[in-house]
This record gives structure tokens, sequence and C-alpha cells, in this order.
């Protein structure tokens, strides 16, 4: 049996490769998703918008308006800490400035486009219902 805290694998093709139920399921909740951040928001909210918006989450600073060196980052932060629950990244700690810095842990296997955006978006859905 698994540990509760051991990493998540993920498997080309055997983890996206799922049933029509299970797609639909996922569209639901991935809709849903998009409903409630466009409601809190006031404005529509893609697949990059939502890992910027956890960068900011995770930065923990004021709101504030970011240069574009720094949304680049956001952007990077996001990306790290929706991958980590799935051992791809790991935290290394902050810097002077409050910022987090991540190391990557293992790659990631081989993905098609369409198989890099259902992981993404499964990490989003799963960061945000916790």
């Amino acid at each position: 049996m698994a540990s509760l805290h051991a990493p998540r694998t993920l498997l080309p093709h055997s983890r996206f490769s799922t049933t029509l139920p299970l797609d639909l399921t996922f569209e639901k909740r991935w809709r849903d998703l998009l409903k409630l951040m466009e409601q809190r928001f006031g404005a529509p909210v893609d697949l990059n918008g939502l890992i910027f918006l956890v960068g900011v989450q995770e930065l923990g600073q004021h709101a504030r308006e970011f240069k574009k060196d720094e949304k680049v980052n956001l952007m990077h932060i996001g990306i790290c800490v929706l991958l980590l629950p799935y051992g791809y990244y790991r935290e290394l700690g902050r810097d002077a400035d409050g910022w987090p810095h991540f190391e990557r842990a293992r790659d990631l296997p081989p993905l098609s486009d369409k198989e890099q955006e259902r992981l993404m978006k499964e990490a989003l859905l799963d960061y945000f219902e916790r």
C-alpha cells in the first residue's frame, strides 16, 4: 500500500486515457472552477490566469502591480507549486524578499500539448478544491 505522503506519479497515456464519464466529470469540475473564479474576480479567467493567481497567492505579498519579470516569476512559482504534490518540484525556501524558490525533483515524462494542459488543469483543480 502506498504511503499517504508519497508523491503522485504521472504515467503518460494511463492517467490521461480516461473513459467518457470521467472526462465529463473532469470537464464539469473545470467549468465550475472557471465560473467560480469569474464570479470572484469579475472577469473570465483561463488556464494561464489561474496559474498566475496561484503564483500570487503563494507569494503571499500584498496586492500590487507586478513588473514584467515578476509576472514571469509568478507563473514559474504557480507551476512549481502546482506540480509539487506530483513530486516534480521541491521547495527550497524563500529569499530575503520573501519569494519562494524551487528545484526540479525529477523530470516530467514526455507529454503532448493536450496531456500537459490536462495535467495543469488537474493540478489546478486539486489546488483550488483542497
